[in-house]
This record gives C-alpha cells, sequence and structure tokens, in this order.
C-alpha cells in the first residue's frame, strides 16, 4: 500500500482514464464520423498509455526522493520515502519505472516512424528530475513544467493516432477535416488541462508555504505574498471559466450535446465558485487542500465532460 501511495495510483488512475476517455469517447467518434478506421491498434494504444504512467509514476517518487526535508515539515504523518520506503528502495524503483516507461515510449515511436517520440521519451524524465531538484524552487518554472507536460499528454492521444494514420494514408490525412476536428477539440482539452494544473500548483505551493520556506524555495507564494498569488489564482480561474462558456456560445456544435448547458453550470461554473471562495478565504494548510482538492474535481469533471463531447459527432 505504501508503494501505491509513492506512485499516487490515484492521479495515474485520472490520467489513464483521461487518456482512453480521450481515444475512445472523443478521437474514435470522430474518425468514424469522417468514415475513417484507425490505424494503431488497441493493445499499441494501451502501450502509449502506459509509457506515460510509467514516467509520470518515476517523477512521483523522485519528487518525494528530493522532497523528504520539506515534506517532513509540511505532513510529517505522510513522509513516505526514509520512514515507509527505504530512500534505496525508492530510488531503485525510480530508475526501473523511468528505463522501462522509455523503452515502452522507444517502441511507440519506432512503429509510428515518429523520431521525435523517441525525444520525448527521454527528455521527459530528464525534465522531471530537474523540476524535483531545481526547477520547482523557483518562482512559477516548477509550476509551467508540470502544467506543460500534463498538457502533452493530452495532446499525445491525437498525435499517436494520425500519425499511425499518415503512416497508411500518407502525409495527406493530415490536410484532412478530420484531422484537423480532432486537433481542435484535444487541444481545447490540453488547454484546459494546463490551466487548471497550473491553478492547482500554485495551490500546492500555498499550502506547502511553510516546507518551501525553510529549505529556501522561491514559490510565487514567498516570492508575491500570500494576498497577491490569491489575486493571481482567482484571475485563472475566472478566465479559465469565461473561455469554457465563451466557447459553449461561439461553438455551435457544443447546442447538439444533450444535457450540456446543466452540465456547464453544475459541473464546471458552481465548483470554479466554489473554489474562488474556498481560494480567497483559506487561512491554514487544511483550507488549501481543501482547494486543491475541489480543483482536481474540477479537473476530473474536465474529463467526464470528453465522453459527452464524443456525442457530437
Amino acid at each position: 500500500m505504501n508503494y501505491l501511495k509513492l506512485i499516487r495510483f490515484k492521479n495515474l488512475l485520472m490520467i489513464g482514464g483521461m487518456q482512453y476517455a480521450l481515444r475512445y469517447g472523443l478521437i474514435l467518434p470522430i474518425l468514424n464520423h469522417y468514415e475513417l478506421r484507425p490505424v494503431l491498434s488497441d493493445f499499441r494504444f494501451a502501450l502509449v498509455v502506459l509509457s506515460t504512467l510509467l514516467l509520470t509514476a518515476s517523477g512521483y517518487i523522485i519528487n518525494d526522493y528530493f522532497d523528504i526535508r520539506i515534506d517532513r515539515i509540511n505532513k510529517p504523518n505522510k513522509v513516505l520515502v526514509g520512514k515507509c520506503v527505504k530512500r534505496r528502495s525508492a530510488l531503485f524503483l525510480h530508475v526501473l519505472l523511468t528505463i522501462i516507461g522509455i523503452l515502452v515510449g522507444l517502441f511507440i515511436a519506432y512503429v509510428s516512424r515518429k523520431e521525435i517520440y523517441a525525444l520525448m521519451y527521454i527528455a521527459v524524465p530528464v525534465l522531471l528530475w530537474y523540476y524535483s531538484t531545481t526547477f520547482k524552487r523557483h518562482i512559477v518554472i516548477g509550476n509551467l513544467v508540470v502544467s506543460f507536460l500534463t498538457g502533452i499528454v493530452v495532446l499525445l492521444v491525437v498525435s499517436v493516432e494520425f500519425a499511425m494514420l499518415s503512416k497508411v494514408h500518407g502525409s495527406s490525412i493530415l490536410r484532412t477535416e478530420a484531422c484537423s476536428v480532432a486537433w481542435f477539440w484535444t487541444t481545447g482539452f490540453a488547454i484546459f488541462a494546463f490551466l487548471t494544473n497550473f491553478i492547482r500548483e500554485i495551490i500546492k505551493d500555498t499550502e506547502d508555504i511553510k516546507g518551501d520556506k525553510a529549505v529556501g524555495c522561491k514559490t510565487l507564494p514567498i516570492a508575491l505574498g500570500i494576498y497577491l498569488t490569491k489575486v493571481f489564482v482567482s484571475i485563472l480561474v475566472v478566465i479559465s471559466i469565461t473561455v469554457i462558456w465563451l466557447l459553449y456560445f461561439f461553438v455551435e456544435e457544443l447546442h447538439t450535446i444533450p444535457y450540456v448547458v446543466p452540465y456547464f453550470v453544475i459541473a464546471f461554473t458552481i465548483p470554479h465558485v466554489l473554489l474562488i471562495y474556498k481560494w480567497i478565504t483559506a487561512k491554514e494548510s487544511k483550507d488549501y487542500h481543501a482547494a486543491s482538492g475541489l480543483n482536481k474535481l474540477i479537473m476530473l469533471l474536465g474529463v467526464l465532460f470528453i465522453v459527452l463531447a464524443g456525442q457530437m459527432f
């Protein structure tokens, strides 16, 4: 059970579920709408998801490995590395998951004939290592790195799908309406994932401000102060919900989705409003933790909307 906590298995389930929802709830319905058959097999797509989860899990482990001092201050009862899991075992597991994740990723790069994937699967573990050791200790940089990688996880689904299609049908498939529509909607979800994760990262930094100060980190709450950080995050939340409703009013296809208005109100608007309230009124670490949990719920509801979005096709 300690090892499951170490790799954040609940987060991994959400990430894997998001990739599966994107492919089977959105991308494949789009391909079917334009009378295209997928080339990427279910097994090879499962390998894409597996590589994502392996590298993500390895990132969680190495982050905990280097955060022992911070975690002993912020959450002493939840420290795993060095307490429940030996440091040597944690480092070995990180290396093992990283190697397997890279090898699986290189196989995906080989079968799709995309050298850029090989570079990506090698670069991601490097970024996660430097995030844990350096980036997260500087203002905004660490937040942006993690949020950027979250967006890449979303875009990878459509990218691999059409890479395989172009291998069979030629590059002309990339200039079809099916490709542009698939990329449009997936990019929308990627931006949503980036923004919500960016917000959550800053909330977590505020929750962990005591430990971060002790080890000399310069996160946003430490550099700007709590008040300005609350203003900044509140603006981001308002931007997020505003963009969601602008999409509804300007993208007519959304109007064809059953129960889309109730979903936008109940699943997006109300949670965003509650998030602003909890965030602004938060005073203690537990209050910020509650706000972070609510933001994670918003991310989950965004993933579930993928299934509804597929009803357009």
